[in-house]
């Protein structure tokens, strides 16, 4: 069997989408080739080969959570405003906003159809599951935007967040897997569960790398969020444990309406080290990850989780 990677790639490349008018499935077929980590369908398959041999007859379902995935993208840079992705236009940018809702609606219609070939009971309880997932993925960016006019997000808040923007999908990606190779109920929740646990290590991850990444290995620009003030733990962390003078001079560069860039990634980055920002993320980090690890101790199959393992290791050590 193929690798998991070439699988995806290669199901992406068949998906018949639709062709007029071109300009509404063009989109589509646009952000689907546009790669990335592949982490949620390859969590799909993953997660079925720990109790089932053919994954290979899974692809289709697991790229549908791949289209959920992109489809969320695309609204979420409209909302965003952003003019790239993965160092590309954004489908806004390159079309126009409304183009890209309409081209996002019509993915989303396009995931059920890819799950209707499921059968019966199995198909009810994938609708059940992926619904919830959706509308928590939809509470989770409606916080994001509402975070930005907040002064204050206690860390609860933004973990809770993290939780319903980006973790849940990848304990539906692993859950779905589990439904899909008929695990039993404890099992499939023990996997939700993991699946949750690494998706919020996997967002703060990605809040860390965002300051302290090497800038030639990242692919994006190291700093963003501190140069938009977004909300994430390391911000949060800061504003909790300041006192003084770093105090004064992070609400000084938060409130900033005209700054150099450079300046300012220097001078936040300065005071997240002054404080010890990175220990407190690395640490929250290395705790989701346990928690994550915790749950597998309680899977009926969890003799046969090392692939799940290795991945999840390969994830908490990435450097982009």
């Amino acid at each position: 069997m193929l690798p998991y990677s070439q699988l995806i790639e290669s199901q992406i490349k068949q998906q018949q989408l639709g062709t007029q008018p071109k300009s509404l499935y063009e989109p589509i077929r646009y952000i689907m080739g546009l790669g990335g980590k592949r982490l949620r369908p390859t969590l799909v398959l993953l997660a079925y080969s720990l109790y089932k041999s053919d994954a290979d007859k899974m692809v289709t379902y697991a790229v549908a959570v791949e289209a959920f995935h992109n489809f969320t993208l695309m609204h979420d840079d409209i909302m965003d405003k952003a003019p790239l992705r993965r160092g590309k236009p954004t489908v806004h940018e390159r079309w126009n906003t409304s183009t890209a809702i309409l081209s996002g609606d019509v993915m989303l219609v396009k995931v059920y159809d890819m799950f209707l070939s499921l059968e019966g009971n199995q198909l009810k309880e994938t609708l059940h599951i992926f619904n919830q997932c959706a509308a928590e993925v939809c509470e989770g960016q409606q916080w994001d935007m509402e975070f930005e006019s907040k002064n204050k997000v206690t860390e609860a808040q933004y973990i809770e967040m993290i939780r319903l923007k980006t973790a849940v999908l990848l304990g539906f990606s692993l859950e779905f897997g589990a439904l899909l190779a008929g695990a039993s109920d404890n099992d499939r929740k023990g996997l939700r569960d993991f699946g949750v646990n690494i998706g919020i290590a996997f967002q703060l991850k990605d809040d860390l790398l965002d300051v302290y990444a090497d800038q030639k290995r990242f692919g994006k620009q190291v700093g963003g969020d501190i140069l938009s003030n977004k909300k994430t733990f390391l911000l949060i962390k800061a504003l909790e444990k300041a006192r003084g003078k770093e105090k004064a001079e992070l609400a000084k560069w938060l409130t900033a309406k005209k700054f150099d860039k450079r300046k300012k990634v220097k001078a936040v980055t300065a005071i997240y080290n002054s404080i010890g920002v990175q220990a407190f993320t690395e640490d929250k980090i290395e705790e989701y990850f346990q928690r994550a690890f915790l749950n597998l101790e309680q899977l009926s199959i969890k003799n046969k989780a090392e692939s799940l393992i290795d991945f999840t290791i390969e994830l908490a050590n990435r450097q982009k």
